[in-house]
This record gives C-alpha cells, structure tokens and sequence, in this order.
C-alpha cells in the first residue's frame, strides 16, 4: 500500500493543476446538486419493529386525522379564577378559534370542553392536531403557530404554544468558527509558517465542502434526521485537519531531509499517508458497522459521516500533494528554508532534546506509578457512569428561552410533568363492535396502574375500528418511574380479547428507542473491540499491542461517560458549558461515541506505535524504540488532538441539548485518549511489556497478509529503485 500510495503522491504533485482543477469542479458540481436537490431533514426517530412505532403506523393507515403532529398552546391567566369568567372565556375561546385556523391545522380542542383547566382556574390546555407530522410542517406554519395568541398577550395573558410540531432542525451559527479559529491557531504554532498552515486548514475545507454538499444532494431521495449533518461536519472538520496535518508534517520533514519536492511528497504519501487510510479507514468501518445495530436513524447517521471522513481520506492523499506542490519550499519557515534537518529542533528530527523524547523517557523510567496513576484516575473519571441514563430529550431539557421551553415550563407549573409527556393508547379491532366492546376494558386497565394521574375519553375513527385514548401519567417524559408505567400499561392491556392494543405517543417512542439502543450497545462495543484487536494485529504485526489499545479505548470510553453524565446528567459544572437543565443523555450518544473514538483512538495509536515497530524492527532495542516513537509522534499528535477538541468543542456553544452533550462527549474523549492513554499510558506499558510487546506467533504471522502502514516495502522498493540508477 506505502507504494502505491508513494506513486499516487508524486503523480498529484506532478499533475497539481489538474487535480486541483477536478477537486473544484466536483465542489461546485455537487455543489450545485445540493442547491436543486436538497430535501428536508427529520426531526423524530423512528424505530421500525417497536410497539410505539407500529401503533404510530397503524394510525396512519386507518386513522390519518389523529396521526399527525400535535401542539398544545399552554395558557395562563393574569390571575386566579379568570378562566371562570365570561372575559376570561372569551379570550380562551378567541385563542382556540384562531389556532384552528392556522394553515396545516385540522382542528383545535376547546380546553373548557376537554376539561383542561386546573381548579384554581389560571391556566388552560388547547390541543392543537396538524394534518402532517413534525417533519411536514413547513416553517411558515411553524411561525404562525408560534405567533398565536398576540391579541391575549396584549392584554396581560401568557400564551405558549409547545408540543413536537416545534421540533426545529439545530442551526450552526458563527460559534462553531471559535473551534476553527483555534484549529488555524494550532497550526500556525506547529508549523510556523502561515503558508503550510492556511494550505492544511484549506484541504480540509475543501474536503468538508464537497462532503457536505454530495450528502446535501442525497438528501433528497435519503431521509436524514437533523442531526446527521451535524455530525456529518463535526467529523469530518477535525479529521480532515488532522489528516492533512500528518501528510503535511512528514512532507516538511522529508524536504529538510534534503529530498526535492516531488520525492518529498511522494514518501510523505507513502508513509503518513497509509497511516491516514488505515485510520481513515477504521473510522468508517466502525461508523458503518452503526447499520449492524439495526435502527435506520442510526444508520444514516453513522453512513453520513462515514462519507465525510472517506471524502477526507481522498483529498488528503490527492489534493494535499497538489498544494503542496504548488507551495513548494514556502511549507517551510522562512528561517528553515536553506538549513538540514538535524539542526531544526521543531520537526522531531534527530533533536532528542524535544519535550516528546524528554516526557518518554520520564513515562518509561516511572512506568509502574504511571500505569498506577493513569488507571486509578481514569477510574474515578468513569464512576458516574454506572448511574448513566438514556433517553430522548424533550422540551424541558431546551435551552431557556425558547419556545417549546417556555411552554413545557408553563404546563409543569400549572398542570406537572405528566402534562407534558401525554401517552396514547391505540384500540383496533376488525369490526367497530369489537373496538367499542374493548375500549372500557382497556380504560379501566389504564385507570388502575400505578403512576397514571388521568385518561382522557377516547376518539374515534370514522370507520368505529379504531379509537385512540389519551393518557396522562404521574411523571415528566424522561423520569424512570414513566418508564415503568409505560410497562406497566403495555403488561396490564396485553390480555384484551378480539382486539389490538397498543401504546404510543412521543414519551413511548423515546422509551422504546432507548431501550433498544441500550440493549445494542453491548453488542456494539464487542464488536468495535474485537475489530479493533483484528486490525492493529494486521498492522503491528503483534498480539499484545492491539490488546493494550483496545484495553486503553475501553478506558477512554468509560471516562467519557463518566464526565459525560456528571455534567450533562447530575449537572456538576454545567453552567461552563451553557447547559441550562439536567437531563438523561440522549439515546444514541452512548453507541455513536464508541464509534468515533474507536476510530480516532486507533488514529493516534496508529501514528505513535507505528514508528516504535520501525524503530525496533530496525535495530533499536524496545526500550529506544518506544522513547524514538514518542519523542517522534508526540508534537504532530498533540497538535492533532488540540485541532481535534477545538473543532468538537465549538460545537458545545449550540443551544441545542443534543449537538451540545455530542461535541462535549468527543473533545473530552479526544483529550483523554490522546494525552492521558496514548501519549503516558502506551508508553508506559510499552517499555514494561519490553521485547515481549512485538511477539507473535509464527504460524500466525504466516496467514496475517502484511498492509505495510510502516512502509517497509516503500524503502525497499526505493534502495532497488537508487541501485537500479547506480
């Protein structure tokens, strides 16, 4: 692969403004794709296969006016008892008139009909049904649903229209920029020259744009939840730097080594550029077994941002050639433009004086206490983890301020949580006696179990087989006890004769998927694991190496969790990053981090241990060996890391809960395994395990086939190719 990848970087330099000139035309290309392509994105994750999702489905089908997105427009009164008098009336019922008159409503329930108003007669519920579901509500009639009740407003009253109909789509703002920023910053330090820096960050751009605009063509024929993009360009932001930076420093290098550019960027490729498709690689492979999981939301999500990073992958080994070709010698500091390599301390050469030679030589002498250290901390980070609880976020975890928050805050102040996380019962049957015959059943039932504070008279569909009836339990959607009660109910109503039963509503999906990614993410983890082992076992040519790695990834992924849910979940130090309300993570942060750190943890590990196997296969003794790879790898993998948590950590100042806890998850993650695991624990078991580190059986080693990341075949073919000159 180093050579093939050698001849691939040569031929880009060679053919820069051809290259250059294709990358931009498949930017604009599908650029333009995107523009006259573009399709919306989802909003709710659905979960084919659950009970919430079949009853969500059967509504559909037989009774289409109440499967729909639902509002409920939270009213309060400017003091006791208004609702009881007749102006108080009269501007409830004005209030209801003018939502049933919003375009894309069907209808609007009377609250003093419904009895939805609280004994001390302040405050009111209107039902509000949508003829389509979240995700069809286009944006004007999102706007004129929020603007309902101007009139009351003027008057003293406290209109707050909420309900899943204000699922929005999280926008990324100029907040994100402070990661990049700080990325450009990074790199400008390690390189010192603002040519090589603004040629990294512009591949990188590059990459990201055509990514996101092949994944904004599709998105019109794939469904894309609205979290997907996000993702999608966190990820490949920060590998697309980081990849870049890696071809870019080894490339640096070899011109110090007084190689021309051509052979330069040629063994650049060849060496860190295999390290980059082989970590590449892991990334997609880890986010693509995501579909292993079975849940479609996931699927995409995990397939959109493996397109990014493959996209990545692709401009770093093509594109980055040809810029740097077209930089030439500029890469280089001013100062370092006319010297060797031996007398510049910045590149990792043969200075071993540098803070990477000197801190691995510290790790190894003091490995014990380092090993000691490092476990027992990373030990006492992933306790809170053990109390992690997932969920869907609903609206009293939005940030403060916003509409869905300030209607979820009024409804828990008049009526409590349960208000707010309304369950719905779906009766069918295959005649309408049989429905009507089990609908007291079932409303009895309901009305008998633990934690359910009301049930409200059923609907019917105009056929009579179908009824829906509305349930309203004791506790917030996210508590634990709602989630027993949805048990509960579901056990209580599965022995009705001659007729289905089921339980729904966006409490119940919530739960269901939760659920189901809690019980995948075991399988999930295993998998990764045992991939992980399988693949540096390929690389490393060792048995004991992919072990320490995958051991080291089980620690930096418990330690995620446990500051993860100690912020985001108990809320310790949430104001530092602008979390307004604890709450349970969302479902499908749990199983989406393994994947992303697995890959990015064997990134680093790739790019540390690959140069301790050259060195040691090369002579050196496996205690210089290991000193050799750190003191090599540590400034372009710290500088790596610290790209990498400024682009994760942008993405923290989004109001949005979710993309929130997602890009405080990774920085954190990142940070963890690239300084604390990779940069002082490997070392430190490196140098114990010794010449043991690098034993592999023979018979083993007969079947592995050999990828050449080091690039041992590269330096063959180079010595048979300066022979064949000589």
């Amino acid at each position: 692969m180093a050579t093939l990848l050698y001849r691939l970087g040569r031929a880009s330099l060679r053919r820069r403004r051809l290259v250059a000139v294709v990358w931009l035309v498949v930017l604009v290309g599908l650029g333009l794709a995107a523009a006259t392509l573009r399709g919306p994105t989802a909003s709710n994750f659905t979960m084919p296969g659950t009970e919430s999702q079949k009853a969500i489905d059967l509504l559909a089908d037989r009774f289409p006016a109440a499967s729909g997105a639902t509002g409920t427009i939270a009213i309060k009164a400017p003091q006791d008892g208004a609702l009881t008098t007749p102006a108080g009336q009269a501007v409830v019922t004005q209030v209801t008139q003018e939502a049933a008159t919003l375009p894309g409503v069907v209808g609007a329930v009377d609250p003093y009909q419904a009895q939805a108003l609280t004994p001390d007669g302040r405050y009111a519920l209107i039902q509000v049904q949508f003829a389509g579901g979240a995700d069809d509500v286009t944006d004007e009639q999102r706007d004129a649903y929020e603007k309902v009740g101007a009139q009351a407003e003027a008057q003293g009253w406290q209109i707050a229209p909420g309900g899943e109909v204000l699922n929005a789509e999280p926008e990324v703002g100029s907040t994100e920029a402070i990661g990049v920023l700080v990325a450009a910053i990074v790199l400008v330090i390690t390189f010192g020259s603002l040519v090589a820096a603004g040629m990294t960050m512009l591949n990188a751009l590059i990459g990201v744009g055509v990514g996101m605009a092949g994944l904004f063509a599709l998105s019109g024929a794939v469904e894309l939840t609205s979290t997907a993009p996000i993702l999608a360009l966190m990820l490949g932001l920060a590998v697309g730097i980081d990849y870049s930076l890696f071809i870019t420093s080894r490339h640096r290098q070899n011109l110090l080594d007084g190689l021309s550019p051509e052979e330069a960027v040629g063994r650049a490729v060849g060496t860190a550029g295999s390290a980059v498709v082989f970590a590449g690689a892991t990334v997609v492979v880890a986010l693509a077994g995501l579909a292993v999981v079975g849940i479609p939301f996931l699927t995409v999500m995990g397939l959109a941002a493996a397109g990014t990073v493959t996209i990545a992958v692709l401009v770093a080994i093509t594109l980055a050639p040809a810029l740097l070709g077209f930089a030439g010698h500029k890469v280089l500091p001013r100062k370092l433009r006319d010297r060797k390599a031996v007398e510049d301390p910045t590149t990792g050469s043969e200075d071993r004086s540098g803070f990477g030679f000197r801190w691995a030589r510290w790790v190894t002498k003091l490995r014990i206490p380092v090993i000691l250290v490092g476990l027992l901390g990373l030990g006492l980070l992933a306790i809170p983890a053990q109390d992690m609880r997932l969920a869907l976020p609903d609206a009293s975890a939005a940030a403060e301020g916003t509409p869905a928050r300030v209607s979820s805050d009024l409804i828990r102040e008049g009526f409590g949580p349960g208000f707010t996380g309304r369950l719905a019962v779906v009766v069918t049957a295959d005649s309408p006696q049989a429905t009507q015959a089990a609908i007291p059943q079932v409303t009895a039932l309901v009305q008998k179990t633990d934690g359910v504070l009301a049930v409200a008279p059923p609907q019917v569909d105009p056929s009579g087989r179908t009824a829906l009836i509305g349930v309203i339990p004791k506790t917030g959607p996210t508590d634990e006890a709602t989630e027993t009660v949805v048990h509960d109910i579901r056990k209580q109503v599965s022995g009705i004769q001659n007729a289905d039963v089921l339980l729904t509503g966006v409490t119940a999906v919530g739960i269901d998927v939760s659920e189901k990614l809690s019980d995948a993410l075991p399988v999930y983890l295993l998998l990764v694991v045992g991939l992980s082992i399988l693949l540096l076992m390929l690389v490393f040519r060792s048995i004991l190496v992919p072990v320490k790695a995958a051991l080291g990834f089980l620690l930096t992924v418990a330690a995620t969790f446990g500051i993860t849910v100690a912020v985001f979940q108990q809320g310790h130090l949430a104001d530092l990053v602008g979390l307004d309300t604890p709450a349970p993570l969302v479902s499908f942060l749990p199983i989406l981090l393994i994947g992303i750190l697995f890959g990015l943890a064997m990134d680093y590990e790739v790019f540390l241990v690959s140069r301790m196997r050259e060195d040691f296969v090369h002579g050196d003794t496996a205690q210089q060996a290991t000193i050799n790879g750190m003191g090599h790898g540590a400034r372009v993998v710290t500088a790596a890391a610290l790209i990498m948590i400024s682009v994760f950590g942008g993405f923290v100042f989004l109001e949005d809960p979710i993309i929130k806890s997602m890009g405080f998850a990774l920085a954190i993650g990142v940070a963890i395994d690239a300084f604390v695991v990779r940069m002082t624990i490997v070392p430190a078991v490196m140098s114990l395990l010794n010449n043991a580190a690098w034993w592999l059986p023979r018979w083993l080693n007969k079947i592995l086939p050999n990828v050449d990341v080091e690039g041992e075949g590269l330096r063959a073919h180079l010595a048979e190719k300066q022979h064949a000159n000589v």
